[in-house]
């Protein structure tokens, strides 16, 4: 489930207006906050563009326990006939719809939309690398604040502005594998150091950046 602000506008293509652009095979759809989009189990026949908003996929396992495992989408284009995940809006949405065959010919037809889908899908493979690498190797504390990094956009794009980040803490603690109680410990602790203002949103500041790759001691190696 690419996001359309991701992608860059290169030799006059601008990806937004293609997506934006309804037509054969391409549908555009407002959700509201909390609505599901698809549900885990569904037949994977379409590819969706997350033109405004924030969308959390989570997977159900067999014996009942959910988890936060981001934001994706594409998994239609391969193989796979059913959805792995349910995805639902976390705020009011706007997205494009794609079905499997009209994305595929879109690819075929489109040079420069191929180009930031494979761009897209790299940068998406990074991801899931970097996160593998901080769950494996990073404190629970470190992971919080990488997170809260990625989801205020901090590193996108030189000179723009950070998104404040109304995620719950239950759903924070989800996402990087820790409790909501350690979540609020430290949410706490970023908040007192300045990292973080937290009122209903998280505003995330650039102390908190530079306090990550700096690894100054305020952002504790252990659990």
């Amino acid at each position: 489930m690419p996001n359309t602000t991701q992608l860059k506008v290169k030799g006059g293509f601008d990806p937004r207006a293609f997506l934006g652009r309804t037509g054969l095979g391409k549908a555009i759809e407002r959700y509201a906050k909390n609505q599901k989009i698809y549900s885990q189990g569904d037949v994977a026949d379409a590819v969706f563009f997350i033109q405004k908003g924030k969308v959390k996929m989570t997977v159900l396992s067999e014996h009942g326990k959910e988890a936060v495992v981001g934001i994706f989408g594409e998994g239609c284009l391969d193989r796979a006939e059913l959805r792995t995940a349910t995805s639902q809006a976390m705020e009011e949405c706007l997205i494009t719809s794609i079905t499997k065959p009209e994305m595929l010919a879109a690819l075929a037809r489109e040079p420069k939309f191929s180009e930031f889908f494979i761009a897209y899908l790299l940068s998406r493979n990074s991801r899931i690398e970097d996160d593998l690498i901080d769950q494996l190797f990073n404190s629970s504390e470190r992971r919080l604040a990488r997170l809260l990094l990625l989801l205020a956009n901090f590193g996108e794009e030189s000179g723009a502005q950070p998104i404040p980040i109304t995620l719950s803490q239950e759903t924070l603690a989800e996402m990087i594998g820790t409790t909501r109680s350690r979540v609020s410990f430290f949410m706490n602790k970023f908040r007192k150091k300045g990292f973080i203002d937290y009122n209903g949103k998280i505003e995330v500041h650039r102390s908190l950046l530079d306090a990550v790759l700096r690894e100054k001691p305020q952002i504790d190696e252990d659990d």
